[in-house]
């Protein structure tokens, strides 16, 4: 069965998702948010400002409130994981998300999804390659969608070390707007702010 994952620059670029049909969801769909990605901020803040977007959808919603890797041993989260039609992974540190879920079955789980949202920064760990937010140098992913690296804009200083760094993987830059695709094989835009390089020269993907 193939996956469908979309990554998205921001909640409004997920509310713009939904109300614009892009994402449809089933009538009584299961919606599983994980909030790993926002443990230094607020697991409990995330969840719940992510599940509100879902408010006007006739669909369950639970968030599995995974902060380290121990969480990660729990039969019953990966198993909720596993039955979802929708996994969310809420924005924050792509570099703790990483760690948590890098090679364990909780991981795997989040890889299996069917549908798959990624919001803002936690994009990035789903590529083979990465970007690490805190001086831009390509590093790696958990390789769950590969075809490109994914993050977010930052200054252009760092995005031009990035952009040099990263010269045979497609670079996409979501903005608060921007909206991705991947639909199995590759990587595609939706709509919204989205910048895609290889190397410093624009690209389509």
């Amino acid at each position: 069965m193939g996956t469908s994952t979309f990554a998205v620059g921001s909640l409004d670029a997920l509310r713009a998702l939904l109300r614009d049909g892009a994402l449809t969801l089933r009538e009584h769909a299961d919606v599983v948010i994980v909030p790993t990605a926002a443990a230094f901020t607020g697991l409990t803040e995330a969840a719940v400002l992510t599940g509100a977007e879902f408010d006007e959808c006739d669909v369950r919603v639970e968030a599995l409130m995974v902060s380290d890797r121990a969480a990660t041993n729990d039969q019953h989260l990966i198993d909720r994981l596993a039955r979802a039609d929708l996994v969310v992974l809420c924005d924050g540190s792509p570099l703790h998300a990483r760690s948590v879920w890098r090679a364990n079955a909780f991981g795997d789980a989040i890889n299996a999804a069917s549908t798959l949202v990624a919001i803002g920064a936690v994009a990035s760990v789903l590529g083979e390659v990465m970007i690490d937010p805190r001086g831009g140098a390509p590093t790696t992913g958990l390789g769950f969608r590969d075809g490109a690296a994914i993050c977010l804009a930052s200054s252009d200083e760092q995005m031009w070390r990035t952009r040099s760094l990263l010269s045979d993987v497609p670079l996409v830059v979501l903005g608060p707007s921007g909206v991705v695709h991947h639909d199995g094989e590759r990587w595609s835009v939706v709509a919204g702010d989205v910048v895609v390089t290889l190397g410093h020269d624009a690209i389509e993907l």
